[in-house]
Formats: C-alpha cells, structure tokens, sequence
C-alpha cells in the first residue's frame, strides 16, 4: 500500500488522507504479525491480478492493431470490472483481520476511518 493518495478527490488534503492509514497499518502489521491476508488467498489475489495484467497487456495490443473503438471500450469495462472484484476481495479481508483486531484492541474507531476513506476511493 502507498501513502501517496489516489484520485484527484476533494476530500481534504494528502496529509488529511494519509495519516490514518499508517497508524492503522502499524497495528495491523506488527500487533499480531499479520501482513495482508492468509497464504491461500494471497496466491488467489495473485493469479487474478495476473490474469489482469493479460487483459491489460490485450487491451495494448488491440490499439496497436487499431481495433474498433467499442471493442476496446468494452475491454477496458472488464479490467475494471476485475480490478474492481480484486479491491472487493482485499476491502473484505482487510475488515475481517485487521480493522477486526484494531476494535478488539479498542481501535476500532481510527480503523473505521480508515476503511471509509478507501470505500471513498474507490467509488
């Protein structure tokens, strides 16, 4: 994960979006060990993030070969549409893990901030 914000969104400055995000992150990483998500579905999460980056590395050889303009557009619906189920999958892991332990450890409301900051995003 990045500090640095993504999107051009109006809802307050980079330090107002970013600074949560460490402090949760800390807790998460180092309060229990856990990283990201269990083995199985990091090497899950891999594989499709690897099948989208064929339909991306597809979507640069349909311009190259300067493919009909709908064609692409509905190329580029299904990229999202993966990334989309991949941030899914991830937000949903993220809250059962670590925003769960942050409540337990009675952070709960900074973990809560958090991940309604991200949902923003990704609207």
């Amino acid at each position: 994960m990045s500090d640095q914000p993504i999107g051009g969104g109006a809802a307050g400055s980079s330090a107002e979006r970013t600074a949560p995000v460490q402090d949760v992150r800390a807790q998460c990483d180092t309060a229990h060990t856990r990283r990201m998500t269990p083995h199985a579905d990091r090497k899950k999460l891999l594989a499709r993030l690897r099948r989208i980056e064929g339909q991306v590395r597809g979507l640069q050889r349909m311009v190259e070969e300067e493919r009909y303009c709908v064609d692409v557009l509905i190329q580029v619906a299904a990229v999202r549409a993966a990334l989309d189920a991949v941030a899914l999958q991830l937000l949903e892991q993220h809250t059962h893990h670590c925003v769960q332990d942050a409540i337990r450890s009675g952070n709960g409301d900074e973990a809560i901030d958090e991940v309604l900051a991200v949902v923003k995003r990704l609207l």
